[in-house]
Protein backbone atom coordinates (compact mmCIF):
# COMPACT_ATOMS: atom_id res chain seq x y z
CA UNK A 1 0.00 0.00 0.00
CA UNK A 2 2.64 2.50 0.97
CA UNK A 3 4.84 2.09 -2.48
CA UNK A 4 1.28 2.06 -4.41
CA UNK A 5 0.53 5.35 -2.56
CA UNK A 6 3.79 6.94 -3.30
CA UNK A 7 3.32 6.02 -7.37
CA UNK A 8 0.07 7.58 -7.44
CA UNK A 9 0.96 10.74 -5.58
CA UNK A 10 3.55 10.92 -8.31
CA UNK A 11 1.31 10.73 -10.87
CA UNK A 12 -0.85 12.95 -9.57
CA UNK A 13 1.79 15.81 -8.57
CA UNK A 14 2.92 15.67 -12.54
CA UNK A 15 -0.13 15.91 -14.20
CA UNK A 16 -0.97 18.30 -16.59
CA UNK A 17 2.75 18.13 -18.35
CA UNK A 18 3.20 19.30 -22.31
CA UNK A 19 6.55 19.86 -23.18
CA UNK A 20 10.57 18.81 -22.51
CA UNK A 21 10.72 21.73 -20.17
CA UNK A 22 7.67 20.03 -17.78
CA UNK A 23 8.85 16.44 -18.83
CA UNK A 24 13.01 16.57 -18.38
CA UNK A 25 13.45 19.47 -15.74
CA UNK A 26 9.93 20.00 -13.90
CA UNK A 27 10.17 23.61 -15.29
CA UNK A 28 13.00 24.28 -12.93
CA UNK A 29 11.03 25.67 -10.47
CA UNK A 30 11.85 22.70 -7.24
CA UNK A 31 13.31 24.71 -4.46
CA UNK A 32 16.48 23.49 -2.77
CA UNK A 33 14.90 21.10 -0.58
CA UNK A 34 13.35 19.18 -3.67
CA UNK A 35 16.65 18.97 -5.45
CA UNK A 36 18.89 17.71 -1.55
CA UNK A 37 16.31 15.24 -1.59
CA UNK A 38 16.05 14.29 -5.25
CA UNK A 39 19.84 14.12 -5.22
CA UNK A 40 20.14 12.38 -2.41
CA UNK A 41 17.74 9.54 -3.39
CA UNK A 42 18.83 8.96 -6.68
CA UNK A 43 22.03 7.98 -5.03
CA UNK A 44 20.41 6.08 -2.11
CA UNK A 45 19.08 2.70 -4.70
CA UNK A 46 18.21 -0.68 -3.37
CA UNK A 47 21.91 -0.93 -3.63
CA UNK A 48 22.47 1.18 -0.59
CA UNK A 49 20.28 -0.14 2.09
CA UNK A 50 20.99 -4.25 0.67
CA UNK A 51 24.70 -3.98 -0.32
CA UNK A 52 26.22 -1.57 2.10
CA UNK A 53 25.67 -3.64 5.42
CA UNK A 54 26.83 -6.39 3.86
CA UNK A 55 29.91 -4.39 2.83
CA UNK A 56 30.80 -3.38 6.60
CA UNK A 57 29.64 -6.99 7.47
CA UNK A 58 32.17 -8.83 5.63
CA UNK A 59 35.05 -6.10 5.32
CA UNK A 60 34.32 -3.23 8.22
CA UNK A 61 33.66 0.29 7.81
CA UNK A 62 36.77 0.87 5.60
CA UNK A 63 34.06 1.76 2.59
CA UNK A 64 32.68 4.99 4.37
CA UNK A 65 36.46 6.20 2.96
CA UNK A 66 34.95 5.76 -0.16
CA UNK A 67 32.69 9.30 0.10
CA UNK A 68 35.49 11.41 1.34
CA UNK A 69 35.93 13.16 -1.73
CA UNK A 70 32.35 13.98 -1.80
CA UNK A 71 32.17 17.75 0.10
CA UNK A 72 35.15 18.87 -2.08
CA UNK A 73 33.57 17.65 -5.13
CA UNK A 74 30.35 19.70 -4.32
CA UNK A 75 32.41 23.10 -3.41
CA UNK A 76 33.73 22.84 -6.60
CA UNK A 77 30.52 21.90 -8.50
CA UNK A 78 28.72 24.67 -7.01
CA UNK A 79 31.71 27.46 -7.91
CA UNK A 80 31.85 26.21 -11.55
CA UNK A 81 29.85 23.59 -12.67
CA UNK A 82 26.20 24.82 -11.90
CA UNK A 83 26.40 28.59 -12.79
CA UNK A 84 27.36 27.60 -16.14
CA UNK A 85 24.85 25.07 -16.89
CA UNK A 86 22.17 27.48 -15.42
CA UNK A 87 23.70 30.14 -18.04
CA UNK A 88 23.36 27.74 -21.05
CA UNK A 89 19.80 27.06 -20.11
CA UNK A 90 20.68 23.74 -21.10
CA UNK A 91 18.33 20.33 -20.73
CA UNK A 92 21.36 17.89 -20.50
CA UNK A 93 24.91 18.39 -19.66
CA UNK A 94 25.70 17.53 -22.88
CA UNK A 95 24.56 20.20 -24.99
CA UNK A 96 27.07 22.27 -23.37
CA UNK A 97 29.72 20.47 -25.01
CA UNK A 98 28.46 21.29 -28.44
CA UNK A 99 28.36 24.75 -27.84
CA UNK A 100 32.10 24.80 -26.64
CA UNK A 101 33.43 22.18 -28.98
CA UNK A 102 31.56 20.41 -32.10
CA UNK A 103 28.86 17.94 -32.68
CA UNK A 104 30.84 14.54 -32.21
CA UNK A 105 32.29 15.56 -28.65
CA UNK A 106 28.50 16.13 -27.45
CA UNK A 107 27.63 12.88 -29.14
CA UNK A 108 30.82 11.03 -28.00
CA UNK A 109 30.21 12.02 -24.13
CA UNK A 110 26.47 10.91 -24.44
CA UNK A 111 26.81 7.60 -25.67
CA UNK A 112 29.82 7.33 -22.72
CA UNK A 113 27.04 8.12 -20.00
CA UNK A 114 24.16 6.14 -21.66
CA UNK A 115 26.31 3.09 -21.95
CA UNK A 116 27.37 3.41 -18.35
CA UNK A 117 24.26 4.98 -17.03
CA UNK A 118 21.83 1.95 -18.97
CA UNK A 119 24.05 -0.43 -17.35
CA UNK A 120 24.39 0.59 -13.75
CA UNK A 121 20.25 1.03 -14.00
CA UNK A 122 19.88 -2.52 -14.81
CA UNK A 123 21.31 -3.26 -11.81
CA UNK A 124 20.06 -0.93 -9.23
CA UNK A 125 16.29 -3.56 -10.93
CA UNK A 126 18.30 -6.87 -9.95
CA UNK A 127 18.69 -5.36 -6.47
CA UNK A 128 15.13 -5.00 -5.25
CA UNK A 129 14.41 -8.20 -7.17
CA UNK A 130 16.66 -9.85 -5.08
CA UNK A 131 14.24 -9.16 -2.13
CA UNK A 132 11.31 -10.15 -4.15
CA UNK A 133 12.35 -13.21 -4.76
CA UNK A 134 13.22 -14.31 -1.37
CA UNK A 135 10.59 -13.25 0.08
CA UNK A 136 7.88 -14.23 -2.20
CA UNK A 137 10.10 -17.40 -3.08
CA UNK A 138 9.64 -17.01 -6.57
CA UNK A 139 12.11 -16.77 -9.28
CA UNK A 140 14.43 -13.87 -9.81
CA UNK A 141 12.91 -13.59 -13.58
CA UNK A 142 9.76 -12.65 -12.33
CA UNK A 143 10.85 -10.54 -9.86
CA UNK A 144 12.53 -8.40 -12.10
CA UNK A 145 9.75 -7.90 -14.48
CA UNK A 146 7.34 -6.81 -11.87
CA UNK A 147 9.72 -4.32 -10.32
CA UNK A 148 10.90 -3.01 -14.17
CA UNK A 149 6.87 -2.75 -15.20
CA UNK A 150 5.94 -0.29 -12.06
CA UNK A 151 8.95 1.50 -12.29
CA UNK A 152 8.80 1.84 -16.12
CA UNK A 153 4.84 2.74 -15.42
CA UNK A 154 5.43 6.00 -13.37
CA UNK A 155 8.65 7.35 -14.86
CA UNK A 156 7.29 6.77 -18.62
CA UNK A 157 3.99 9.40 -17.44
CA UNK A 158 5.17 11.36 -14.71
CA UNK A 159 8.91 12.38 -15.81
CA UNK A 160 11.31 14.35 -14.03
CA UNK A 161 8.07 15.70 -11.62
CA UNK A 162 7.08 12.86 -10.57
CA UNK A 163 9.89 11.35 -9.77
CA UNK A 164 11.28 14.28 -7.75
CA UNK A 165 7.52 14.21 -5.56
CA UNK A 166 8.10 11.03 -4.72
CA UNK A 167 11.56 10.88 -3.96
CA UNK A 168 10.56 13.56 -0.97
CA UNK A 169 8.74 10.93 0.68
CA UNK A 170 10.63 8.22 -0.53
CA UNK A 171 13.61 9.53 1.74
CA UNK A 172 11.60 10.45 4.24
CA UNK A 173 10.41 6.65 4.97
CA UNK A 174 13.91 5.66 4.38
CA UNK A 175 15.53 7.83 7.26
CA UNK A 176 12.63 6.39 9.38
CA UNK A 177 13.28 2.96 8.45
CA UNK A 178 17.02 2.70 9.00
CA UNK A 179 16.74 4.09 12.37
CA UNK A 180 14.37 1.73 13.46
CA UNK A 181 16.40 -0.94 11.93
CA UNK A 182 19.52 0.13 13.88
CA UNK A 183 17.08 0.34 17.11
CA UNK A 184 16.21 -3.80 16.17
CA UNK A 185 19.48 -4.52 15.88
CA UNK A 186 21.03 -3.27 18.96
CA UNK A 187 17.94 -4.67 20.73
CA UNK A 188 18.81 -8.39 20.03
CA UNK A 189 22.16 -8.31 20.71
CA UNK A 190 22.70 -9.68 24.44
CA UNK A 191 22.17 -7.71 27.41
CA UNK A 192 25.46 -6.34 28.19
CA UNK A 193 26.51 -5.95 24.45
CA UNK A 194 25.58 -2.41 23.98
CA UNK A 195 26.98 -0.06 21.19
CA UNK A 196 30.68 0.66 22.34
CA UNK A 197 30.97 -3.51 23.06
CA UNK A 198 29.67 -4.14 19.46
CA UNK A 199 31.93 -1.56 18.49
CA UNK A 200 34.92 -3.09 20.01
CA UNK A 201 33.97 -7.02 19.36
CA UNK A 202 33.55 -5.94 15.65
CA UNK A 203 36.61 -3.95 15.95
CA UNK A 204 38.80 -6.96 17.31
CA UNK A 205 38.38 -8.86 13.34
CA UNK A 206 39.61 -5.08 12.20
CA UNK A 207 35.99 -4.00 11.39
CA UNK A 208 36.22 -0.70 12.84
CA UNK A 209 39.26 0.65 11.21
CA UNK A 210 37.85 3.86 9.15
CA UNK A 211 40.65 5.19 8.25
CA UNK A 212 43.44 3.67 6.53
CA UNK A 213 46.46 6.25 6.16
CA UNK A 214 48.89 3.88 3.56
CA UNK A 215 49.31 5.61 0.41
CA UNK A 216 48.62 2.08 -1.60
CA UNK A 217 47.35 1.99 -5.31
CA UNK A 218 46.28 -1.69 -4.99
CA UNK A 219 44.55 -1.27 -1.83
CA UNK A 220 40.77 -0.29 -2.67
CA UNK A 221 39.53 1.76 0.09
CA UNK A 222 42.54 4.61 1.87
CA UNK A 223 42.16 8.01 3.27
CA UNK A 224 44.35 8.76 -0.27
CA UNK A 225 41.98 6.67 -2.54
CA UNK A 226 38.54 8.41 -1.09
CA UNK A 227 40.13 11.84 -1.16
CA UNK A 228 41.21 11.95 -4.68
CA UNK A 229 39.68 9.15 -6.15
CA UNK A 230 36.78 9.68 -5.08
CA UNK A 231 36.82 13.17 -5.71
CA UNK A 232 37.44 12.58 -8.74
CA UNK A 233 34.87 10.04 -9.28
CA UNK A 234 32.25 12.36 -7.26
CA UNK A 235 32.72 15.04 -9.07
CA UNK A 236 32.36 13.47 -12.72
CA UNK A 237 29.20 11.97 -10.90
CA UNK A 238 27.44 15.05 -10.00
CA UNK A 239 29.19 17.21 -12.85
CA UNK A 240 28.74 15.32 -15.72
CA UNK A 241 26.33 12.09 -15.06
CA UNK A 242 22.52 13.60 -16.42
CA UNK A 243 20.80 11.36 -13.75
CA UNK A 244 22.39 14.04 -11.31
CA UNK A 245 22.39 16.62 -13.02
CA UNK A 246 19.01 16.17 -14.31
CA UNK A 247 18.16 16.44 -10.67
CA UNK A 248 19.44 20.05 -9.91
CA UNK A 249 18.94 21.56 -12.95
CA UNK A 250 15.04 21.51 -11.64
CA UNK A 251 16.71 23.94 -8.88
CA UNK A 252 14.55 26.79 -9.39
CA UNK A 253 17.46 28.99 -9.42
CA UNK A 254 21.87 28.62 -9.18
CA UNK A 255 21.45 29.56 -5.32
CA UNK A 256 18.49 26.94 -4.57
CA UNK A 257 21.05 24.11 -6.51
CA UNK A 258 24.35 24.99 -5.13
CA UNK A 259 22.34 24.91 -1.43
CA UNK A 260 20.85 21.24 -2.55
CA UNK A 261 24.16 19.99 -3.35
CA UNK A 262 26.17 21.42 -0.72
CA UNK A 263 23.31 19.78 2.29
CA UNK A 264 23.61 16.46 -0.03
CA UNK A 265 27.55 17.06 0.62
CA UNK A 266 26.68 17.45 4.42
CA UNK A 267 24.79 14.53 5.14
CA UNK A 268 25.63 11.91 2.97
CA UNK A 269 29.12 10.96 4.24
CA UNK A 270 26.73 10.67 8.03
CA UNK A 271 24.51 8.67 6.21
CA UNK A 272 26.54 6.28 4.97
CA UNK A 273 28.39 6.03 7.88
CA UNK A 274 25.24 5.19 9.75
CA UNK A 275 24.28 2.36 6.98
CA UNK A 276 27.61 1.03 7.39
CA UNK A 277 27.14 0.55 10.65
CA UNK A 278 24.28 -0.99 10.59
CA UNK A 279 26.03 -3.87 9.10
CA UNK A 280 28.39 -3.81 12.00
CA UNK A 281 25.94 -4.42 14.41
CA UNK A 282 24.24 -7.01 12.00
CA UNK A 283 27.82 -8.68 12.26
CA UNK A 284 27.78 -8.57 16.33
CA UNK A 285 24.86 -10.01 16.34
CA UNK A 286 26.08 -13.14 14.56
CA UNK A 287 28.84 -12.92 16.68
CA UNK A 288 26.60 -13.98 19.49
CA UNK A 289 23.93 -16.33 17.36
CA UNK A 290 24.39 -18.77 14.58
CA UNK A 291 25.12 -17.73 11.17
CA UNK A 292 24.21 -19.73 8.10
CA UNK A 293 27.04 -20.96 6.20
CA UNK A 294 26.17 -19.01 3.13
CA UNK A 295 23.10 -16.37 3.51
CA UNK A 296 21.90 -17.51 -0.16
CA UNK A 297 19.86 -20.28 0.72
CA UNK A 298 19.60 -20.85 -2.65
CA UNK A 299 22.37 -22.95 -3.77
CA UNK A 300 23.14 -24.22 -0.77
CA UNK A 301 19.30 -25.90 -1.24
CA UNK A 302 20.60 -26.46 -4.31
CA UNK A 303 23.61 -28.25 -2.88
CA UNK A 304 21.80 -30.53 -0.58
CA UNK A 305 19.35 -31.24 -3.22
CA UNK A 306 22.31 -32.92 -5.45
CA UNK A 307 22.60 -36.44 -4.98
CA UNK A 308 26.50 -36.65 -3.19
CA UNK A 309 25.54 -34.35 -0.06
CA UNK A 310 28.04 -36.25 2.56
CA UNK A 311 30.90 -33.93 2.40
CA UNK A 312 29.05 -30.99 2.40
CA UNK A 313 27.05 -32.51 5.38
CA UNK A 314 30.45 -32.79 7.11
CA UNK A 315 32.31 -29.08 6.38
CA UNK A 316 28.35 -27.69 7.49
CA UNK A 317 29.10 -30.19 10.55
CA UNK A 318 32.50 -28.92 11.22
CA UNK A 319 31.51 -25.03 10.72
CA UNK A 320 28.81 -25.10 13.26
CA UNK A 321 30.68 -26.75 15.98
CA UNK A 322 33.51 -24.10 15.14
CA UNK A 323 30.41 -21.63 15.40
CA UNK A 324 29.48 -22.63 18.99
CA UNK A 325 33.11 -21.90 20.13
CA UNK A 326 33.00 -18.86 18.79
CA UNK A 327 29.89 -17.96 20.53
CA UNK A 328 31.09 -18.97 23.90
CA UNK A 329 34.41 -17.33 23.20
CA UNK A 330 32.22 -14.09 22.31
CA UNK A 331 30.25 -14.07 25.39
CA UNK A 332 33.34 -14.73 27.37
CA UNK A 333 35.09 -11.47 25.57
CA UNK A 334 31.81 -9.06 26.16
CA UNK A 335 31.98 -10.54 29.75
CA UNK A 336 35.58 -9.19 30.72
CA UNK A 337 34.95 -6.07 28.92
CA UNK A 338 32.20 -5.57 31.00
CA UNK A 339 34.18 -6.02 34.28
CA UNK A 340 37.17 -4.17 32.61
CA UNK A 341 39.88 -5.71 34.05
CA UNK A 342 42.79 -5.42 30.85
CA UNK A 343 44.65 -8.19 31.56
CA UNK A 344 41.27 -10.34 31.68
CA UNK A 345 39.76 -8.60 28.62
CA UNK A 346 43.17 -9.22 26.65
CA UNK A 347 42.94 -12.99 27.46
CA UNK A 348 39.32 -13.22 26.27
CA UNK A 349 40.11 -11.18 23.30
CA UNK A 350 42.60 -13.86 21.94
CA UNK A 351 40.90 -16.88 22.80
CA UNK A 352 37.84 -15.04 20.54
CA UNK A 353 40.13 -14.06 18.03
CA UNK A 354 40.87 -17.87 17.64
CA UNK A 355 37.90 -19.46 17.43
CA UNK A 356 36.92 -16.75 15.15
CA UNK A 357 39.32 -17.47 12.95
CA UNK A 358 38.89 -21.25 12.70
CA UNK A 359 35.02 -20.58 12.43
CA UNK A 360 36.00 -18.37 8.97
CA UNK A 361 38.41 -21.01 8.23
CA UNK A 362 35.59 -23.87 7.90
CA UNK A 363 32.62 -21.29 6.74
CA UNK A 364 35.50 -21.12 3.81
CA UNK A 365 35.61 -24.77 3.17
CA UNK A 366 31.98 -25.13 2.78
CA UNK A 367 31.63 -22.49 0.39
CA UNK A 368 34.88 -23.72 -1.73
CA UNK A 369 32.68 -26.97 -1.47
CA UNK A 370 29.81 -24.91 -2.94
CA UNK A 371 31.83 -23.25 -6.06
CA UNK A 372 32.94 -26.35 -6.55
CA UNK A 373 29.55 -27.60 -7.46
CA UNK A 374 28.53 -25.47 -9.78
CA UNK A 375 30.54 -22.63 -12.02
CA UNK A 376 26.74 -20.82 -11.68
CA UNK A 377 26.97 -21.11 -7.95
CA UNK A 378 28.53 -17.42 -6.94
CA UNK A 379 29.00 -17.61 -2.96
CA UNK A 380 29.58 -13.95 -2.40
CA UNK A 381 26.29 -13.39 -0.62
CA UNK A 382 27.44 -9.80 1.22
CA UNK A 383 24.12 -8.77 -0.78
CA UNK A 384 22.09 -11.34 0.80
CA UNK A 385 23.62 -10.62 4.45
CA UNK A 386 21.23 -7.74 5.89
CA UNK A 387 17.94 -9.19 3.62
CA UNK A 388 18.23 -12.44 5.82
CA UNK A 389 18.80 -10.96 8.92
CA UNK A 390 15.70 -8.48 8.30
CA UNK A 391 13.21 -11.66 7.37
CA UNK A 392 14.38 -14.06 9.63
CA UNK A 393 15.07 -11.88 13.00
CA UNK A 394 12.83 -8.98 13.21
CA UNK A 395 8.72 -8.62 13.43
CA UNK A 396 6.89 -8.86 10.32
CA UNK A 397 5.61 -5.55 10.50
CA UNK A 398 8.96 -4.33 10.54
CA UNK A 399 9.76 -6.35 7.62
CA UNK A 400 7.92 -4.91 5.71
CA UNK A 401 8.57 -1.26 6.17
CA UNK A 402 12.62 -2.14 5.55
CA UNK A 403 11.31 -3.89 2.28
CA UNK A 404 8.95 -0.83 1.92
CA UNK A 405 12.34 1.23 2.40
CA UNK A 406 14.23 -0.96 0.30
CA UNK A 407 11.83 -1.27 -2.99
CA UNK A 408 11.22 2.90 -2.56
CA UNK A 409 15.00 3.12 -2.74
CA UNK A 410 15.71 1.18 -5.93
CA UNK A 411 12.22 3.40 -7.16
CA UNK A 412 13.89 6.87 -6.72
CA UNK A 413 17.38 5.23 -8.18
CA UNK A 414 16.18 3.46 -11.19
CA UNK A 415 13.52 6.17 -11.82
CA UNK A 416 15.95 9.19 -11.96
CA UNK A 417 18.25 6.90 -14.12
CA UNK A 418 15.50 6.20 -16.39
CA UNK A 419 14.64 9.72 -16.47
CA UNK A 420 18.39 10.64 -17.55
CA UNK A 421 18.69 7.94 -20.45
CA UNK A 422 15.51 8.94 -21.92
CA UNK A 423 16.65 12.82 -21.73
CA UNK A 424 19.81 12.60 -22.66
CA UNK A 425 19.01 10.15 -25.66
CA UNK A 426 16.28 13.09 -26.66
CA UNK A 427 18.14 15.50 -26.17
CA UNK A 428 21.32 15.32 -27.79
CA UNK A 429 20.73 11.89 -30.41
CA UNK A 430 17.09 12.46 -31.45
CA UNK A 431 16.87 16.11 -31.83
CA UNK A 432 20.64 16.71 -32.36
CA UNK A 433 20.45 13.89 -35.07
CA UNK A 434 17.11 12.75 -36.51
CA UNK A 435 13.88 14.90 -34.97
CA UNK A 436 14.76 18.44 -35.73
CA UNK A 437 12.17 21.39 -35.77
CA UNK A 438 9.65 18.81 -33.82
CA UNK A 439 6.38 19.89 -31.67
CA UNK A 440 6.28 20.01 -27.82
CA UNK A 441 3.92 17.05 -28.41
CA UNK A 442 5.78 15.12 -30.83
CA UNK A 443 8.87 15.44 -28.71
CA UNK A 444 6.67 14.55 -25.48
CA UNK A 445 5.36 11.09 -26.99
CA UNK A 446 9.46 10.41 -28.06
CA UNK A 447 10.33 11.15 -24.50
CA UNK A 448 7.89 8.83 -23.40
CA UNK A 449 8.73 6.35 -25.52
CA UNK A 450 12.65 6.51 -25.35
CA UNK A 451 11.35 6.11 -21.56
CA UNK A 452 10.39 2.72 -21.95
CA UNK A 453 12.80 1.62 -24.30
CA UNK A 454 15.55 2.35 -21.77
CA UNK A 455 13.54 0.39 -19.31
CA UNK A 456 12.70 -2.45 -21.38
CA UNK A 457 16.62 -2.31 -21.83
CA UNK A 458 17.81 -2.14 -17.68
CA UNK A 459 15.57 -4.86 -17.25
CA UNK A 460 17.47 -7.34 -19.53
CA UNK A 461 20.40 -5.77 -18.00
CA UNK A 462 19.05 -6.99 -14.65
CA UNK A 463 18.32 -10.34 -15.97
CA UNK A 464 22.09 -11.02 -16.55
CA UNK A 465 23.27 -9.12 -13.79
CA UNK A 466 23.60 -12.53 -11.20
CA UNK A 467 27.31 -12.43 -11.10
CA UNK A 468 28.50 -9.55 -9.94
CA UNK A 469 29.55 -10.13 -6.70
CA UNK A 470 28.87 -6.96 -3.90
CA UNK A 471 26.30 -4.70 -5.77
CA UNK A 472 27.83 -1.11 -4.25
CA UNK A 473 30.57 -2.22 -5.40
CA UNK A 474 30.06 -3.11 -8.97
CA UNK A 475 28.18 -0.01 -9.41
CA UNK A 476 30.99 1.89 -8.17
CA UNK A 477 33.33 0.14 -10.39
CA UNK A 478 31.25 0.09 -13.59
CA UNK A 479 31.05 4.27 -13.13
CA UNK A 480 35.02 4.24 -12.82
CA UNK A 481 35.63 2.96 -16.04
CA UNK A 482 33.92 6.04 -17.39
CA UNK A 483 33.52 8.73 -15.27
CA UNK A 484 37.42 9.98 -15.26
CA UNK A 485 36.98 10.25 -19.32
CA UNK A 486 33.89 12.22 -19.18
CA UNK A 487 34.75 14.40 -16.46
CA UNK A 488 38.40 15.08 -18.34
CA UNK A 489 36.07 16.49 -21.42
CA UNK A 490 34.43 18.62 -18.92
CA UNK A 491 37.35 19.95 -17.29
CA UNK A 492 39.24 20.79 -20.51
CA UNK A 493 35.78 22.59 -21.86
CA UNK A 494 36.01 24.61 -18.91
CA UNK A 495 39.77 25.63 -18.02
CA UNK A 496 41.75 24.82 -21.56
CA UNK A 497 40.22 27.89 -23.55
CA UNK A 498 42.74 27.01 -26.95
CA UNK A 499 41.45 22.90 -26.88
CA UNK A 500 39.50 22.71 -29.68
CA UNK A 501 37.03 19.87 -30.54
CA UNK A 502 39.20 17.72 -32.76
CA UNK A 503 41.93 17.68 -30.00
CA UNK A 504 39.66 16.75 -27.17
CA UNK A 505 37.35 14.00 -29.25
CA UNK A 506 41.16 12.24 -29.98
CA UNK A 507 41.92 12.59 -26.27
CA UNK A 508 38.90 11.15 -24.86
CA UNK A 509 39.38 8.03 -27.19
CA UNK A 510 42.96 7.38 -26.29
CA UNK A 511 41.86 8.19 -22.59
CA UNK A 512 39.51 5.94 -22.71
CA UNK A 513 41.24 3.21 -24.12
CA UNK A 514 43.84 4.10 -20.99
CA UNK A 515 41.78 3.36 -18.10
CA UNK A 516 40.50 0.27 -19.92
CA UNK A 517 43.52 -1.50 -20.46
CA UNK A 518 44.91 -0.14 -16.84
CA UNK A 519 41.58 -2.02 -15.43
CA UNK A 520 41.86 -4.89 -17.25
CA UNK A 521 45.68 -5.48 -16.30
CA UNK A 522 44.29 -4.82 -12.74
CA UNK A 523 47.41 -1.83 -12.29
CA UNK A 524 45.43 -0.24 -9.20
CA UNK A 525 42.74 -0.41 -7.83
CA UNK A 526 39.24 1.14 -9.09
CA UNK A 527 38.90 4.46 -7.48
CA UNK A 528 42.05 5.51 -9.06
CA UNK A 529 40.99 4.55 -12.86
CA UNK A 530 38.71 8.46 -12.13
CA UNK A 531 42.18 9.86 -11.83
CA UNK A 532 44.02 8.53 -14.41
CA UNK A 533 40.85 8.54 -17.03
CA UNK A 534 40.26 12.11 -16.02
CA UNK A 535 44.80 13.03 -15.79
CA UNK A 536 44.74 11.55 -19.43
CA UNK A 537 42.64 13.28 -21.42
CA UNK A 538 43.81 16.58 -19.79
CA UNK A 539 47.30 16.00 -20.72
CA UNK A 540 46.55 14.32 -24.18
CA UNK A 541 44.20 17.35 -25.46
CA UNK A 542 47.45 19.53 -24.14
CA UNK A 543 49.62 17.87 -25.88
CA UNK A 544 47.84 17.61 -29.31
CA UNK A 545 47.58 21.79 -28.91
CA UNK A 546 51.29 21.55 -28.56
CA UNK A 547 51.86 19.58 -31.19
CA UNK A 548 48.73 20.72 -33.47
CA UNK A 549 47.57 23.69 -32.57
CA UNK A 550 44.43 25.04 -34.48
CA UNK A 551 41.20 26.85 -34.73
CA UNK A 552 39.04 26.35 -31.69
CA UNK A 553 35.46 25.15 -32.62
CA UNK A 554 32.19 26.18 -30.63
CA UNK A 555 31.14 29.28 -30.11
CA UNK A 556 30.81 29.86 -25.79
CA UNK A 557 32.57 31.86 -24.64
CA UNK A 558 34.35 31.40 -21.69
CA UNK A 559 34.95 33.59 -18.80
CA UNK A 560 37.71 34.69 -17.29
Amino acid sequence: MTIAGIVLYGLYKSRGQKNLQGYLLADRQLPWYHVCLSVMATQASAITFLSAPGQAFKDGMGFVQFYLGLPLAMILLCVAFIPIYHKMNVFTAYEYLEKRFDVKTRTLTAVLFLIQRGLSTGITIYAPSLVLSHILSIDIHYAIGMIGILVILYTVYGGTKAVSYTQMIQMAIIFSGLFIAASMVLSLLPDNVGVVRAMKIAGATGRMNVMNFDFDLNNKYTLWSGLIGGFFLQLSYFGTDQSQVGRYLTGSSVSESRLGLLMNGMVKIPMQFCILLIGIFVFAYYEFNPAPVNFNKAIVEKVQQSGDVGEFEELVSAYDQATQHKIASAYAYAAALEKGDASQVQVAKTAYLGHYARSAESRLAANEFISGQDKKFDTNDSNYVFLSFVTEHLPMGLVGLLIAVIFLASMGSTASGLNSLASTTVVDIYKRWIGKDKTDRHELLVSRLLTLFWGLFCVFVALNASRLGNLIEAVNILGSLFYGTILGIFLVAFFMKKVNGHQVFLAAIIGEAVVVICYAQNVVEYLWLNVIGCVAVMFIAWLLLVVSPGKRTGNVKQSG
